[in-house]
């Protein structure tokens, strides 16, 4: 029995597919899906998406069937392929559309057309009718009904969008209307018009700096695997330089421009200045946190270094691991842009229904309302599968990079070889993790809407417990996504499915208890350092680019945008660099277990980690004779080695 419950791990011996039974359900799941989007193109949906369609039903730029009890419905607009709104303006924010009657137009008003007179001048010009389908351009000016049956004047200058066949107001100060509405914490508009201009004055600087942090994003990984020793003392000396000179210079600005008190005339001006002192005491109290944190965590880095170092490495041996978050993300790109499309479509599916004003709407009978629910389940299951394909596969190639004793030896391409057994044999594996993941995330997601949706109306006790059930939902949730990147390892490793990975994976993580600790909290904080260093070094290059132009725009919201696409990048890139670590330690933990050095049972792993053993074995044994504080401290990061 001792025997089974301690089974051996066997790495790269035999490969065998693992939970078929999950890939055949994935299967079945991704054809539903196929389904949905074929069914609301059969429809019609996809033909009123894109040409459009007008208030009666008429989908414009083809012959339209009658539909009972509309009149003006079942029109021939073959001539007519654009879609007019009367009123483009008047937008219903709760239901998010357009509050106007459509019709469909030969051509949209290029010019302002300010009276009645010059929409009929329009008409008998162009041959393009903006009033309802009953006027005849003549009536325009003598028929009473014209004041409800026409446009709202001045008519805005408009163009039709691409693709899309719907005349747009060239103008976009009615939608910035719709965005302050969605924006609604900006109660003072003309801060919002500001601040969108201060956005399209500085888009080059934008565009600029956010390519400069993608080139910092490559050199740091790069860097990284010559330096890894160098690297924790140059990022904790740069780190407590960077935010106290950071506290400094905003300290220092904010000075400069108090003192110089002619500067405050204009309102932009206050509005900086007054983000400039925000910006200032946040950074002051984040330095300080930093320093505390930096001081507890200094003793446990030697295995972090070695980790590093041998992760380095890898990234020597495998130099196409880099860009494997491209890859994910054009893939997720990809199937986001399918997913929207579907949307849209399952929007404009149905059958038409006439409403109380005497307009056609399309509604979804019976059970089909409930396709949604399936299309954003789809959305979840699919995107994490996506994602944990990227895991199995960075796992793949690391685990054959690590056992292969002879690195001569390796695949020519060890990732295209992961791939390829990720495909051949361990789809199903992905499927399962995933959808575990999935199963944790809906709930989350239905709470988070319920409190969206119940914002003012429950009592404080309510929207307590409601926080907490998605803070547990969350924790849980990154907790199984760690889980599965090692039971991801696992399968790597051994060829095992799903559940017996994941509990060898577990049985190995809690022995190694304080390691992982050590790993993920120092190892964190250097990738956190690296992050802080990108966003740091383009958000100094945007204040002082942006520094230049400060008498005419707000320059936060740029800066804003400009920090979070760096930490975006720095995000994908080193996240990479993360998951080689967490499975390297994986398989040195397997290595350290099973093997001791002896003859028959030699280490896989690199000289850098050797030695790591070697000292803390050394370590161990003074440890043993002095039994001081040091013997205490240096005990767990040892316990496996022993055994």
């Amino acid at each position: 029995s001792h025997k089974s419950s301690k089974r051996e791990w066997k790495p790269l011996e035999d490969h065998s597919c693992t939970d078929v039974p999950w890939l055949l359900l994935f299967i079945l799941f991704c054809i539903g899906m196929g389904f949905i989007c074929g069914f609301s193109i059969a429809t019609g949906a996809a033909a009123r998406l894109l040409s459009g369609y007008d208030s009666y039903g008429n989908i414009c730029g083809q012959k339209n069937v009658k539909v009972e009890g509309i009149v003006n419905s079942g029109l021939d607009l073959t001539h007519k392929k654009y879609v007019f709104f009367l009123d483009p303006c008047n937008i219903d924010l709760v239901h998010q559309k357009i509050k106007s009657i459509a019709l469909c137009v030969s051509a949209c008003p290029r010019t302002e057309l300010k009276t009645l007179a010059d929409i009929q001048k329009f008409a008998e010009t162009n041959g393009s009718t903006l009033c309802s389908y009953e006027l005849q351009p003549t009536e325009y000016t003598t028929d009473p009904r014209a004041a409800k049956l026409c446009p709202k004047y001045p008519v805005p200058e408009s163009a039709p969008i691409p693709f899309f066949h719907r005349c747009a107001p060239v103008n976009i100060s009615c939608y910035a209307k719709f965005a302050e509405a969605l924006i609604t914490f900006v109660s003072d508009s003309s801060v919002l018009h500001r601040l969108i201009s201060g956005v399209m004055t500085s888009k080059e600087i934008i565009m600029g700096l956010c390519l400069l942090s993608l080139v910092l994003s490559m050199i740091l990984m790069v860097i990284i695997r010559y330096i890894s020793r160098v690297l924790v003392w140059i990022l904790t000396i740069l780190v407590i330089l960077g935010s106290l000179g950071g506290t400094g210079v905003l300290w220092w600005l904010y000075a400069k421009q108090r003192l110089s008190a002619s500067a405050l005339e204009t309102q932009i001006a206050k509005d900086n200045l007054q983000a400039l002192l925000i910006y200032a005491i946040a950074a002051t109290v984040f330095t300080v946190i930093l320093l505390l944190i930096m001081l507890i965590m200094r003793k446990r880095v030697a295995l972090t270094i070695a980790l590093f170092h041998v992760a380095g490495k890898v990234f020597i041996h495998l130099p196409l691991l880099v860009f494997q978050p491209f890859w994910t993300f054009f893939v997720l790109i990809l199937f986001w842009t399918y997913w929207i499309a579907v949307l849209l479509f399952l929007g404009t599916t149905g059958s038409p229904v006439p409403n109380e004003e005497g307009f056609v709407e399309f509604q979804m009978a019976g059970p089909l309302k409930y396709m949604w629910w399936y299309h954003v389940v789809g959305l979840i299951w699919i995107s994490e599968f996506i994602l944990a394909c990227q895991q199995m596969t960075v796992a793949g190639a690391v685990v054959t990079y690590y056992f292969t004793r002879e690195k001569r030896n390796l695949p020519f391409t060890p990732i295209l070889s992961s791939v390829n057994r990720l495909v051949c044999y361990h789809l199903g594996t992905v499927a399962k993790g995933s959808f575990i993941i999935t199963l944790v995330k809906i709930p989350r997601m239905i709470l988070m809407y319920i409190h969206t949706q119940l914002k003012g109306k429950e009592n404080a006790c309510a929207r307590c417990m409601l926080k907490a059930c998605i803070c547990c939902l969350w924790c849980l949730e990154k907790c199984l996504t760690y889980l599965n990147q090692n039971a991801y390892t696992a399968t790597a490793i051994n060829s095992t499915n799903f559940c017996t990975s994941a509990k060898d994976a577990f049985v190995i993580l809690v022995e190694n208890a304080l390691r992982v600790a050590a790993i993920n909290t120092v190892g964190d904080f250097m990738l956190f350092l690296g992050k802080v260093l990108i966003v740091c070094s383009t958000g100094l290059a945007g204040i002082m680019l942006l520094n230049y132009q400060r008498d005419y725009t707000i320059w936060v919201l740029p800066l804003i945008i400009v920090c979070l696409f760096a930490f975006l990048v720095a995000h994908c890139f080193l996240s990479i660099y993360e998951m080689v670590v967490d499975v390297l330690f994986l398989c040195f933990a397997v290595d350290t277990k099973y093997n001791d050095g002896s003859p028959g049972r030699e280490f896989y792993m690199d000289k850098v980690l050797m030695e790591f053993v070697e000292n803390s074995r050394k370590c161990m044994k003074e440890a043993g004779r002095g039994g001081g504080a040091e013997g205490r401290e240096l005990k767990p990061m040892v316990g496996a080695d022993e055994e």
